[in-house]
């Protein structure tokens, strides 16, 4: 089951990655193009040079930001199975690391129980609220794409991070009352 649960977080991860790199280069070229439009307008320019920039019809891509903001809630989601399965999550021990390592072991399981039932609680409005944008044919303002296609990416994104969110808190409760270790080796960010 864990060789399963780390191949579904990878994958997760890299489609995360490749949207998220589709997003940073979409955000490049339109501020490229928002740049060259501005110098096209630009009163210094000779008036034929910046005419023939603006007619090649150089500017910012139309409905830049409702890509990015729809694709970097799909990133988030997708990054989150294989944080939670790594213990990735930045986590902070002021208080807890003068405790026996039982000790925090048992409030590390508490947590990501707690994690899993917010996890659930975040899949389960975002269902519902793309089952509010579908029946509703909401669309976005320049593109005209319908909203519930953002959620529905969002929505699978958040289901494979549930799975993982439900999967490490059992293997969290099951490491702590049997003390054998049934989660990967962790990567997580103590600060």
């Amino acid at each position: 089951m864990l060789k399963w649960m780390e191949r579904l977080a990878r994958v997760m991860a890299i489609l995360g990655g490749i949207v998220l790199t589709a997003l940073v280069i979409l955000t490049c070229i339109s501020v490229l193009g928002r740049g060259l439009n501005t110098l096209g307008h630009a009163g210094w320019m000779p008036e034929a040079l910046g005419k023939t920039l603006i007619n090649t019809g150089v500017g910012p891509i139309t409905g830049d930001f409702e890509l990015v903001e729809a694709g970097v809630a799909f990133a988030i989601f997708a990054f989150l199975p294989v944080a939670q399965l790594y213990s990735g999550h930045a986590t902070v021990d002021v208080f807890t690391s003068f405790l026996s390592q039982k000790l925090n072991k048992i409030i590390q399981a508490f947590w990501e129980v707690i994690f899993a039932i917010v996890l659930i609680l975040i899949t389960w409005r975002l269902y519902e609220g793309m089952q509010s944008k579908m029946s509703y044919g909401e669309t976005t303002f320049l593109l005209q794409f319908p909203i519930w296609w953002a959620y529905a990416a969002s929505f699978v994104a958040a289901c494979v991070a549930t799975i993982t969110a439900i999967y490490t808190a059992i293997g969290r409760i099951a490491e702590t009352l049997t003390k054998r270790h049934f989660l990967p080796y962790s990567e997580g960010a103590s600060h």
